[in-house]
């Protein structure tokens, strides 16, 4: 019962962390990248720019102990769901913020070498886009994460270890995200992860992702408050030992 107890209590304090992490990278990265001359801020505003990618690891990297601290309890409900949710979380979407963290500091000698005037204008903007917001690693990123969400919702849904309007809200919100995010990898509709993206997709995705947002962080206060309930992991057992009898 009591190591139910601190790994609800760490998932949802890790799940907190990664959210303000996520957070805090956009408002310190929005106003240089987001910028017309983004290149020129960037060389004026290097600091930003790491600060920003420390950001982005922590999120990634708070997020990556999730799947590694719950899979104690995930497996006894389902081990092949807990495994796919520790490789889709806890390793390709770990994977995904790193390589984001590294493109956001190549932006640096980058925006050196555009001022200086040892890349054109045109060919630094195009490095500068490729690596800032390029719309088929941001699709690819986002599938994996929607993938892991939707394994861990099905798992807590499946076991009522928490409520069952909390995973089933999950549920439905990275559907949607997974399905708007598959159809723009394809090129079937429009939408990138800048703020000043408009149209009737961009608002789906927004609404998507910003419901999954809002799940995640219901969940985690619920963990911490509420934690695991225990009933659905402690019984398997039992039947398991009467049905061997």
């Amino acid at each position: 019962m009591q190591s139910h107890r601190r790994i609800a209590i760490a998932v949802g304090v890790l799940y907190i962390i990664g959210t303000l992490s996520g957070i805090l990278s956009v408002l310190v990265s929005t106003p240089i990248m987001d910028a017309p001359d983004f290149l020129s801020r960037i060389a004026g505003n290097e600091h930003g720019i790491i600060l920003g990618a420390l950001f982005v690891l922590s999120m990634g990297l708070s997020l990556a102990l999730v799947p590694v601290v719950a899979y104690p309890i995930l497996k006894k409900v389902n081990e092949f769901l807990a495994l796919g949710y520790l490789v889709f979380r806890g390793a390709l979407e770990t994977f995904t913020y790193m390589a984001m963290a590294v493109c956001w500091l190549l932006l640096l000698p980058l925006g050196q070498f555009y001022r200086q005037g040892k890349l054109d204008e045109s060919t630094a903007y195009a490095l500068g886009n490729i690596l800032y917001e390029d719309k088929q690693i941001f699709s690819i990123g986002t599938i994996v994460f929607t993938l892991g969400a939707l394994m861990f919702c099905t798992i807590l849904y499946r076991s009522k270890l928490i409520p069952r309007w909390i995973s089933a809200w999950g549920l439905a919100a990275a559907g949607l995200y997974l399905g708007t995010c598959i159809r723009g990898m394809f090129g079937l509709v429009e939408f990138n992860m800048t703020s000043d993206s408009t149209g009737a997709m961009q608002t789906i995705v927004d609404v998507a992702s910003g419901s999954l947002a809002l799940q995640e962080m219901v969940m985690a206060v619920w963990l911490i408050v509420k934690g695991f309930d225990p009933s659905p992991v402690i019984s398997r057992p039992a039947r398991q030992i009467l049905d061997t009898e």
